[in-house]
């Protein structure tokens, strides 16, 4: 299950018919089971979803019922419904915290906000959902498979927070308000430091600072840019700002 994940994180889940009914009728838990999991091998995976549920209603007790727990939250998963994949995954983790499967409810959860992220135009607090729950990965099982994929996936929500940073701060820029703009400059370079915005966000912080008056931190910043990212286009950028408007002054 945990190999189809990793395989199948990317695909769009096919729901099959969202109008069927589940209705309540008494079934052994083999059978039951097994007709959820042939739901979700044939791609119908909203019904799949509700069988697995039905298991572990109709037969709580059951070692069954808590590999239905999981399977449930991975079919939603696929049927691309996070929230619900989410709220599954977290109730297996309630019940069955210590479980050897646990690790993998951690991951599902991450995934269905990773899932979610939009572009950077848009508000991000699903994105710092995702970064959370990517970091309780890495933090509670760092030698699994999961953090592995965790940790490349925590790059690009950095990145992609950084950006939505950068996008604030060239908005501030552009309508003068220069002490916002830098504030905002300056979480990409302490919170984001390794993601491919830093070097933009110390131009920015050089030009924001001449424009505030302050020419020795204008000379910090570029010097920085010159001392990590020398051959960058953003720290050529930044000389001739610094030659031009600040010739003569120091950094602090």
């Amino acid at each position: 299950m945990a190999g189809a994940t990793l395989l199948t994180a990317a695909c769009a889940g096919s729901g099959g018919s969202t109008n069927e009914d589940v209705a309540y009728v008494a079934r052994d838990v083999e059978t039951l089971y097994s007709e959820a999991k042939s739901r979700l091998d044939n791609g119908n995976t909203r019904l799949a979803a509700a069988l697995f549920d039905e298991t572990e209603r109709q037969h709580p007790y059951s070692p069954w019922a808590r590999r239905a727990q999981l399977m449930s939250a991975f079919s939603y998963y696929v049927a691309q419904d996070y929230n619900a994949a989410i709220s599954s995954a977290q109730r297996f983790l309630s019940i069955h915290p210590g479980n050897k499967d646990a690790p993998y409810a951690y991951y599902l959860i991450a995934l269905s906000y990773y899932e979610q992220i939009s572009d950077v135009s848009r508000d991000q607090s699903i994105t710092e959902q995702a970064r959370v729950a990517l970091r309780e990965v890495d933090r509670r099982f760092p030698t699994s498979e999961y953090a592995a994929d965790a940790r490349l996936k925590l790059d690009l929500v950095n990145d992609h927070l950084a950006g939505k940073d950068m996008e604030i701060g060239r908005h501030y820029q552009r309508n003068g308000q220069w002490l916002a703009a830098t504030l905002r400059f300056q979480n990409v370079v302490n919170e984001y430091e390794t993601t491919s915005h830093t070097p933009e966000a110390l131009y920015r912080l050089t030009e924001s600072s001449l424009a505030l008056g302050v020419p020795s931190e204008a000379v910090k910043y570029a010097a920085v840019l010159g001392t990590n990212y020398p051959g960058s286009k953003w720290y050529e950028k930044a000389f001739d700002l610094v030659q031009e408007y600040a010739p003569h002054a120091t950094a602090s």
